[in-house]
């Protein structure tokens, strides 16, 4: 076959006649068509589908769901009862990406901030039990992950705060956490969460002086991010710095401004420098968004009621506990804390009924407020103490010698002296309640 070298990049021609593309689009079509008769004579039942069909449903990369996680997240819908939120998205990346190391320790991280959403000691216990689980299977995926051992310092640290852990379980968690926030840095140590969770952790050491370094390192490094400047607000909160504490959780809410729990915590700062009005419209802020988000939660309502009641508002302070136990009618704390406020106004008769729910429980019937049966909470902190101790104070003095509550008194401080028998404070109301009834005792009936 004659062939000739031609242009400045030599290729083959060739003399042959010139290629026919009619020809070779037939054949193709009669390919096909023979392919299509083969598959029906072969598979009469249609099992095998015809090719390059396209797939029926896409599927999800784990890219966009995690954006829809991140999305929930934002928006503020950490936990939410009623509906999906950002927890829900996270497990429906897991079911199908089941080993991603990085999305189980997202997961964690949103399970323990949601612990703070929540108003009862065994809710908030169990998320922190659930987030715990999520990141030890983080860790085990990726040892060497200088992000999954930040989160782990977190949810480890928050663990050892919580009310209803034991002295020895929150010395545990809390040595374990240390460990991982050194490990997460000596892995990275431009990492920010392990920087601004190693300074969470200093703090619950009370090294407050580090805690504070580490945190204003991690605000420098990392300025975008929500986590850095809870932090360091925190860090600064405990040491008196309130102007400043205040505006590091404000550019958190600038940076995530949908998560509640940031305005409560503004608002719990002015209440404590009196700052009333601003309080109230942290408070406020936090149930706009609640309602935008279909939620109901009532920690923002008994921060309100906390609110008037210092100011002395006693009357609008009841009337948002009771809002509180509406939303949710069960939760023993938040009769505790109604009854409380019910004690400042000196309505001892309406604190009664109230505060027996929160101590020892009641019925249905017996819940004045609520109208449902309420399990009484365990003495396992102070702040069931104080209730413990306010409950006895006013059955001792609304004891009369025709009406005599003082034995239940009695044996309820009982109970404080043995769980709380070296706190001062506490000692120091059961004796005034011991002196009122053995005087009630003393005296003649008649």
């Amino acid at each position: 076959m004659d062939r000739k070298l031609t242009g400045k990049r030599p290729t083959f021609s060739s003399k042959q006649p010139a290629f026919n593309f009619t020809r070779v689009l037939i054949l193709v079509a009669l390919i096909g068509v023979g392919l299509w008769f083969a598959s029906q004579v072969n598979d009469p039942e249609g099992k095998f589908e015809p090719l390059f069909l396209p797939t029926p449903t896409a599927t999800r990369t784990v890219d966009s769901l995690v954006l829809e996680g991140e999305a929930y997240f934002e928006a503020g819908k950490i936990y939410d009862p009623e509906g999906k939120d950002a927890i829900d998205a996270y497990y429906e990346v897991l079911d199908r990406y089941p080993d991603n190391a990085q999305v189980r320790a997202e997961l964690a991280r949103l399970l323990t901030y949601s612990s703070a959403l929540l108003s009862t000691t065994e809710e908030r216990t169990e998320r922190l039990r659930q987030a715990r689980q999520e990141i030890q299977q983080a860790a085990e995926l990726a040892p060497d992950d200088s992000t999954v051992q930040a989160i782990r310092a977190l949810v480890l640290d928050w663990s050892s705060t919580s009310s209803a852990a034991s002295d020895e379980e929150k010395q545990a968690w809390l040595n374990e956490a240390e460990q991982a926030a050194n490990l997460a840095i000596t892995l990275d140590p431009n990492n920010s969460l392990a920087l601004a969770f190693y300074a969470e952790v200093l703090l619950d050491q009370n090294q407050k002086a580090q805690a504070e370094e580490h945190a204003r390192l991690a605000v420098k490094q990392g300025p975008e991010l929500m986590d850095t400047h809870r932090v360091y607000g925190t860090v600064l909160e405990s040491l008196g710095e309130y102007r400043y504490a205040i505006e590091e959780f404000e550019k958190a809410a600038e940076i995530n401004p949908n998560l509640t729990f940031l305005y409560i915590r503004i608002g719990v700062i002015y209440r404590a420098l009196k700052v009333y009005d601003t309080a109230l419209d942290y408070f406020a802020k936090a149930i706009a968004i609640n309602k935008s988000n279909g939620v109901e939660d009532p920690l923002p309502y008994i921060a309100i009621a906390k609110t008037y009641s210092r100011d002395g508002e006693f009357f609008i302070a009841a009337v948002n506990g009771e809002k509180a136990i509406a939303i949710n009618p069960t939760n023993a704390d938040t009769y505790g804390q109604l009854g409380d406020i019910y004690v400042r106004a000196r309505n001892y008769e309406g604190a009664l009924p109230v505060l027996k729910c929160a101590v020892v429980g009641c019925t249905a019937e017996e819940n004045e407020v609520g109208g449902v049966a309420v399990q009484g909470l365990d003495l396992v902190n102070f702040d069931v103490a104080y209730y413990y101790a306010r409950y006895a104070s006013v059955l001792a003095a609304l004891s009369r010698p025709e009406q005599n509550y003082c034995p239940e008194a009695l044996k309820i401080q009982e109970d404080l002296k043995a769980a709380f028998g070296s706190d001062p404070t506490l000692m120091s109301i059961v004796e005034e309640n011991e002196a009122i009834c053995y005087l009630l005792e003393a005296t003649p009936s008649p």
